[in-house]
């Protein structure tokens, strides 16, 4: 079969034909960024276009955007400033930040905060993960629970650093009320990171607006070039180099700059931002075409993740008596590419970390699936997979109704 649909795009999306052509341009100026003769001067004029673009995409200033090698970095970054010098050498609200030795994340965090979290944890620290309910959503009784308790801490170890919480989930889609949760956060005087990679390019955000201190992004998650992405840090809060060595990124990230993925980077966040009501129009449209011809077609299944805070293009159900992975490679040989659930977890014979958190049973979590769409999306292909996917999970219940006999 020659045909293939690729419905994936929550692990990463091919680079748009405009981003592509900006990306190749730039390999033929090939000077370094930081040397200050005329060609060096050129590309960082290049550079400066694409933070002024990336900013732009979330209502910052170009001043407050640095360039990572993606979402991982940007994430770690964060919660590596959270044990370093830089708490203390900050102007902006120092005396409320020292001492402090509580975090707070959810549950169904990207594996990335997940495991840097548990790392402060071996440090001394204090991690709570914020439980989510049925649909995803964090519990916000008990995250209110969790800041009064900090805030009346007579220890300072046991008031709020940090907050991270997610803006948009990568397997089920289920969006947060950052602004809410940043709020909160603020009032007790701890710092709050979004990781908002999912999120950006789906949907309108605009960081000062929801009042964060720092939020993660990636340029493949929004049709630009892999290896590069950004963290937006607010005016006045606390960062601490990761990679230490030159003076690049006003020396909070060192390394020569990878030019061309820049440029890229910043193309794909001018046009995201050029056609952000239209992508959210068209894929909602979409999502719900293929959520309602699943329904329709294929008995005994659950949508997972909430009805209506959810991103425009990611559908995730669940399918009782059939097991992912069989449905995931019986689907690739059909020529359609979806995943069982993260790409950075896609080693892991473990059910879901996410899918648990809601409730789901292990059983059910390992027969689920992640069907993401994105901008190249047709509504043909949409009517093929509804047409082939009940036809699958017939065949593969059948397989384990026999297997029970």
């Amino acid at each position: 079969m020659n045909r293939r649909i690729y419905l994936d795009y929550n692990a990463t999306t091919p680079i748009d034909p405009r981003v592509r052509e900006t990306f190749v341009k730039e390999l033929d100026i090939f000077a370094n960024g930081s040397s200050m003769h005329e060609d060096g001067r050129e590309v960082a004029k290049h550079i400066y276009t694409a933070r002024e673009r990336v900013a732009g995409l979330i209502g910052a200033d170009p001043d407050e955007i640095i360039f990572t090698s993606g979402g991982s970095e940007s994430n770690n970054t964060v919660f590596n400033t959270m044990v370093s010098p830089a708490l203390t050498q900050t102007t902006h609200r120092m005396e409320a930040w020292g001492g402090r030795k509580t975090v707070i994340i959810s549950a169904i965090e990207h594996p990335c905060v997940l495991e840097s979290a548990a790392r402060l944890e071996n440090l001394g620290y204090t991690v709570h993960r914020l439980p989510v309910d049925p649909e995803g959503l964090v519990d916000m009784a008990r995250y209110r629970e969790l800041l009064e308790a900090g805030k009346a801490s007579a220890d300072p170890a046991g008031k709020i650093l940090l907050v991270s919480i997610m803006m948009a989930n990568n397997e089920i889609g289920t969006e947060q009320d950052i602004k809410l949760l940043a709020r909160l956060a603020h009032e007790t005087g701890a710092l709050f990171h979004t990781d908002a990679v999912q999120a950006v390019g789906k949907m309108k955000v605009d960081a000062k607006d929801l009042d964060v201190d720092y939020l993660t992004m990636s340029a493949h998650k929004i049709y630009g070039p892999k290896g590069v992405g950004a963290l937006y840090v607010r005016k006045g809060v606390p960062i601490e180099s990761f990679i230490k060595g030159g003076h690049q990124e006003h020396g909070h990230r060192a390394g020569t700059y990878n030019a061309p993925a820049i440029v890229g980077f910043g193309e794909a966040a001018l046009e995201a931002a050029e056609g952000i009501d239209a992508y959210e129009t068209g894929m909602r449209r979409l999502r719900n075409r293929l959520r309602d011809g699943f329904l329709e077609a294929v008995p005994d299944i659950r949508v997972n993740g909430h009805p209506d805070r959810v991103l425009p293009n990611t559908l995730n159900v669940s399918f009782p008596g059939a097991e992912g992975e069989a449905i995931l490679l019986m689907l690739d040989i059909l020529g359609i590419s979806v995943s069982t659930g993260s790409a950075c977890a896609s080693g892991s014979l473990e059910p879901s970390h996410v899918l648990l958190a809601t409730g789901v049973g292990p059983e059910l979590a390992h027969g689920s699936i992640r069907f993401s769409l994105g901008k190249f999306t047709t509504e043909g292909e949409i009517d093929y997979v509804i047409e082939h996917v009940p036809a699958v999970i017939k065949k593969l219940r059948g397989f384990s109704t026999v297997a029970s006999h």
